[in-house]
């Protein structure tokens, strides 16, 4: 137990989290214990050994066997970021079909404190079901930074090309906003 705030990163399965250690980092030094969870299609983009090292917990991507002791600290607060449509449209839904969309749905319920950075194309956004649940999500009290002022939109296929402008900084703002670290 370090005495600091516990961040859960959530990525999702984009191109985008290839570059959670950024989030990773920027938490740490503002003081977050930072622990990573990445979905199934999540963990294709990720390098597990670095994240590891770089947190000192392991990456975890799926439900833990019953009976087994859990290996991360509780969290504090959560930032799922990538996060993608299918993530969003599933947790608006209260699907909890993989660990990460389990922890937010329980997280949410505990009242524990989230931040939602999606990152989609244009077409894609459009869909009235995402659009809705972005609607919902903060209907309910979940800090999502979306929009043209947090991210432009791009085409599709062309996210890779846009990794850099992810606003991570942003997501650990809201976070350290939201559960100050000491």
């Amino acid at each position: 137990m370090t005495g600091r705030p516990v961040l859960y990163a959530l990525a999702c399965g984009s191109p985008v989290a290839r570059d959670v250690g950024t989030l990773v980092a920027l938490a740490q030094e503002r003081g977050f214990d930072v622990c990573v969870v990445v979905t199934p299609d999540g963990r294709k983009f990720v390098d597990v050994p670095s994240l590891a090292a770089q947190t000192g917990h392991p990456v975890r991507s799926t439900y833990k066997n019953p009976g087994d002791p859990d290996v991360l600290p509780s969290p504090d607060v959560l930032v799922v970021a990538p996060a993608t449509v299918n993530t969003v449209n599933k947790w608006g839904a209260g699907i909890a079909d993989t660990l990460a969309l389990g922890l937010l749905v329980e997280s949410q319920g505990k009242g524990l404190p989230i931040v939602a950075v999606p990152y989609t194309n244009d077409a894609m956004a459009r869909h009235p079901a995402f659009q809705d649940n972005i609607t919902r999500l903060r209907g309910w009290g979940i800090e999502v930074l979306y929009g043209d002022d947090v991210l432009k939109l791009h085409a599709p296929g062309e996210g890779d090309a846009y990794r850099h402008e992810f606003p991570w900084e942003l997501a650990v703002q809201a976070a350290a906003r939201l559960c100050p670290p000491d």
